[in-house]
């Protein structure tokens, strides 16, 4: 019997929009909006079965080289924290973690409290150790680059917390105002176990404690380098449970290399434990998920759209269709440390004849009619703002390609002929069609593209961490916040990957920089409308990156599920795996 469902969600609350709002809705963050339906007192011995493409390979996903979405989609509910990215894409507090409140606008100061029952899985309680590991290794005040760091952005305003050995409560103290402060804190996946770290640093735990407050890099470099390297993981070998321990309602169980990671319930866990005993993430590619379901070998996908996937589950006997707006676009970046796109004039000539629309309307609008080449980088189109921060952004002039204007550049470059390698991860079938179309256009102004598309292209020694591309040709994935992005643009401390942080290309622009600490202090709506298309417009005239389009969400699940829901943020739709039960 044929019971395909589509449903559509939308986004509209101005709470949750990107870059318009802080997410916080008073002075404190005890009260918690409920992850859909709870679940049952103990765990039914169900197994669910989620499909990515890309495979785990660290345990930390908080590092510059390992900050991706395959981590993370697995570790959000193995490594929690005081809040994280609710149905609606904002954040929202996880009083099973703990509880917090502003207690101080001048200075601004959050006091917090972690759980009484809370530890890791190995029976080690969570407490004061792990949040100076948070603190030391997002702040970026212990040693230059000694922790490799997707973004210090808000925790280096944070004074060093002033806590002990075994305490659960502690405060952070503020350097200056800062508007996304709920998200400070470590949330989902951002707590690593301190324990962990000691030991492999060779430090106890009153000796780590000791060594962060004096910010004595010397006494941590051993630890530091076990906290970026120590908890990457090759395909299949997963270590030890000591070194891996959760705090979550989940931890992980079971690698099989290529295949699949499973996960299994944390009988440790002092929450509500999760509906299915048992969660398997399986590796499959983009262009076979699809397939992957209806044969049954798994119950939920999440793919990039695209208008042969979309077709496909339309048709699909048994199966739920969610499509929506989200926090996700795809972008072309240039590489800024190496390579003839540090010309401005032959990063013009680029864009020219890069069809932004042809895109749009060949892979975009057969899922979504309304569909518009994205003109901005930090606003998504479905928020209120984005007409105001467009509007005077520059965006126009690349609104469509002119390929004989991209000629003539070109030419008067002196770089005809130019090769142009475009990176990205395969196997994807959009970004791959998305190359062809930009060979094609631009083939015709004189660039010679080469697709330099790769299985490793995000891997910690693949062409994106390391600059091996001239465009690099990927998505990010973001959320409600504000601050988010700031790492994207602001200037690298080093063009390494430890010292970049999200800044692949290695842009810098000085004037940017300000922009962006002034729109993390700011408070004001309409200020940070203002400054958000200071920022865009800007980035529009250096051409520090191309955006091309807000992805359209799809995800597609077995109809006899229950409590799938799809997020619109960068958190993904396993952001409440521990609620997923089959009927």
């Amino acid at each position: 019997m044929r019971t395909k469902q589509r449903l559509t969600t939308l986004l509209g609350l101005a709470t949750s929009a990107a870059l318009v709002l802080s997410a916080c809705a008073g002075e404190g963050g005890g009260a918690s909006e409920e992850p859909t339906t709870k679940g049952p007192e103990t765990s039914a011995p169900v197994t669910i079965t989620h499909t990515f493409e890309q495979e785990i390979d660290a345990y930390n996903g908080n590092t510059a080289e390992n900050n991706a979405s395959k981590n993370n989609i697995v570790l959000q509910r193995v490594l929690t924290g005081f809040w994280y990215f609710g149905a609606d894409g904002s954040v929202t507090p996880n009083p099973d973690f703990g509880t917090y409140k502003k207690t101080s606008d001048d200075p601004l100061t959050v006091d917090y409290t972690i759980n009484d029952k809370a530890v890791w899985s190995d029976g080690t309680p969570i407490d004061c150790d792990d949040i100076l590991l948070f603190w030391a290794a997002n702040s970026g005040k212990v040693g230059k680059d000694l922790f490799s760091t997707a973004g210090t952005t808000g925790k280096e305003l944070v004074e060093v917390p002033d806590c002990a050995a075994g305490d659960k409560t502690f405060s952070f103290k503020f350097s200056e105002p800062f508007a996304d402060w709920e998200s400070v804190a470590p949330g989902a996946t951002g707590l690593l176990p301190a324990q962990v770290v000691e030991k492999q640093g060779g430090l106890s735990e009153e000796q780590f404690i000791t060594a962060v407050k004096a910010k004595d890099a010397k006494a941590l470099t051993k630890a530091a380098a076990f906290y970026s390297k120590g908890w990457v993981m090759e395909p299949g070998k997963l270590p030890d449970a000591s070194v891996i321990p959760s705090s979550g309602p989940y931890k992980l169980s079971k690698w099989d290399a290529g295949q699949s990671i499973t996960l299994v319930a944390n009988d440790k866990y002092w929450g509500k434990p999760p509906a299915a005993q048992t969660v398997v993430i399986r590796f499959i590619a983009q262009d076979e998920q699809v397939q992957a379901l209806q044969n049954g070998e798994v119950n939920i996908i999440e793919p990039q759209s695209n208008p042969d996937l979309l077709n496909q589950l339309e048709s699909a006997q048994g199966v739920k269709v969610v499509t929506g707006d989200q926090y996700l676009y795809d972008h072309l970046d240039f590489n800024f440390r190496s390579g003839p796109f540090q010309d401005k004039a032959v990063r013009e000539a680029f864009a020219k004849c890069v069809p932004r629309d042809l895109i749009v309307d060949n892979l975009i609008k057969p899922q979504k009619p309304d569909a518009k080449p994205m003109d901005v980088r930090n606003v998504a189109p479905f928020d209120p703002i984005y007409a105001d921060v467009v509007a005077g952004s520059g965006a126009e002039k690349y609104a469509k390609a002119d390929v004989a204007a991209a000629k003539a550049q070109l030419a008067a470059t002196g770089h005809t002929g130019l090769t142009v390698r475009i990176g990205y991860n395969t196997p994807n079938p959009r970004r791959s069609q998305v190359v062809e179309l930009i060979a094609d256009s631009c083939g015709k102004a004189g660039f010679k593209i080469v697709d330099q598309g790769a299985a490793n292209f995000f891997e910690a020694d693949g062409g994106l961490a390391n600059g091996r591309f001239d465009v690099a040709l990927f998505g990010w994935s973001g959320s409600s916040l504000v601050s988010g992005w700031a790492s994207t643009f602001r200037t690298p401390t080093a063009c390494t990957p430890s010292g970049k942080g999200n800044n692949n290309g290695c842009y810098s622009n000085k004037q940017v920089d300000t922009l962006i600490a002034d729109l993390n202090r700011s408070t004001d709506p309409d200020e940070k409308t203002q400054l958000i298309a200071q920022i865009e417009k800007i980035l529009w005239d250096d051409l520090a990156t191309i955006p091309l389009y807000s992805q359209p969400g799809l995800s597609a699940y077995t109809d006899t599920l229950k409590n799938v829901q799809p997020n619109p943020s960068q958190a993904s739709i396993t952001w409440n795996m521990d609620q997923w039960s089959a009927a």
